[in-house]
């Protein structure tokens, strides 16, 4: 695994890190199972606050990205059906919420591809 903070980056490093390993197990440099190092042994190897390394685990670990097996680490979560399963539930909640409201299923869509662009950049 290799990460790298850039201080000067106006992106929080904990955003950072947890951008990194997210991308790195979606796109399989990190595979299955792999076992990620302690939160201190990363906050020693970036040059980081415990705590720093500690908010990217967690939201790590919310989003299904990272599981924790109590004292035996963290290890990284076959992510894509957690992140589906999340994002299904998320999508429904919304749906249920717009619906309430009263928006059209157009405008609920027009909110969602604004929110998406909004999200990626684009």
């Amino acid at each position: 695994m290799t990460l790298k903070i850039r201080i000067t980056e106006g992106t929080a490093p904990y955003e950072q890190v947890r951008a990194q390993i997210s991308e790195q197990a979606r796109s399989g440099a990190l595979p299955v199972g792999y076992r990620l190092p302690t939160v201190r042994g990363l906050a020693e190897q970036l040059g980081l606050a415990a705590n720093t390394v500690a908010k990217a685990y967690r939201a790590l670990e919310t989003d299904g990205v990272i599981e924790t097996r109590g004292r035996n680490g963290t290890f990284v979560a076959a992510a894509g059906s957690a992140a589906e399963r999340a994002a299904a539930a998320e999508a429904q909640g919304y749906a249920e919420r717009v619906r309430r409201l009263g928006l059209s299923e157009s405008d609920a869509l027009g909110a969602v591809r604004d929110a998406l662009r909004a999200a990626y950049g684009g």
